[in-house]
């Protein structure tokens, strides 16, 4: 996909055109919403439901420890955390920068009403989302100091993700746009893979996704049929 030289204006996609788009994901259980970073206007689909971060908690943790002294040891571990989504990294992050409280500061921080910690305070990937709250992120990181940092490691996210997941979907590789992905499969046959990121520095966009089929196929399908939708509607053809 390209973006196209005169992208849309957000004042012309409705919430019955992301309705339509979340359609596309079939079977999935689909939270879209979409952020004008230059009006600050949001547009959605189930934009407050809520859904199990996967990987997209990486990045909520990231902005809390990315203000506080870091090591270089430190640096490194978040940016694998946030490009190659190292699990690894982020088992230590979420020790050492007490990830438990990062989410609650960061919720209050950047105003994420939907957005809180897991019951288990071991499992950071149960940490709770919601589509509206990563586009209001996202919005938060672009006028913060961590945004340089964030938007280094997000913009040299590669195809294939340090467990070997081919995390090349929904908005990851498409022309113009950086993205967190987050992937994660939930007995007995939940699998959730989320999208999130910026277009054309413009326009912050989150695609969540629970499909119930347990297969990573039809999960996959169904996320980048979803999306697909979404940038056509954002002047991104393919």
């Amino acid at each position: 996909m390209s973006v196209t030289s005169e992208p849309s204006a957000i004042s012309d996609i409705s919430a019955a055109d992301l309705t339509a788009a979340a359609a596309e994901g079939g079977k999935s259980d689909v939270g879209v919403a979409v952020m004008d970073l230059d009006s600050g206007q949001v547009v959605s689909e189930q934009g407050d439901q809520p859904f199990y971060s996967a990987s997209l908690s990486k990045l909520i943790l990231a902005v809390d420890a990315l203000q506080q002294p870091l090591s270089d040891d430190d640096q490194d571990l978040i940016h694998r955390a946030l490009s190659a989504s190292d699990d690894n990294a982020m088992d230590v992050l979420w020790t050492r920068f007490d990830g438990m409280d990062a989410i609650g500061r960061v919720a209050a921080e950047a105003g994420l009403t939907g957005t809180h910690t897991p019951d288990d305070p071991s499992q950071w990937g149960e940490v709770v989302i919601t589509a509206n709250d990563m586009v209001r992120l996202y919005q938060y990181i672009l006028g913060s100091p961590v945004r340089d940092t964030i938007v280094a490691a997000l913009s040299s996210a590669p195809a294939t993700a340090a467990d070997g997941f081919d995390q090349a979907f929904g908005l990851l590789g498409v022309t113009g746009i950086y993205a967190k992905q987050g992937w994660m499969y939930y007995l007995p046959s939940d699998v959730y893979l989320h999208s999130a990121g910026v277009l054309d520095n413009r326009y912050a966009v989150a695609v969540l996704t629970t499909n119930p089929t347990g297969s990573w196929t039809i999960a996959r399908q169904s996320i980048d049929a979803v999306t697909k939708a979404v940038l056509v509607k954002l002047g991104v053809n393919s």
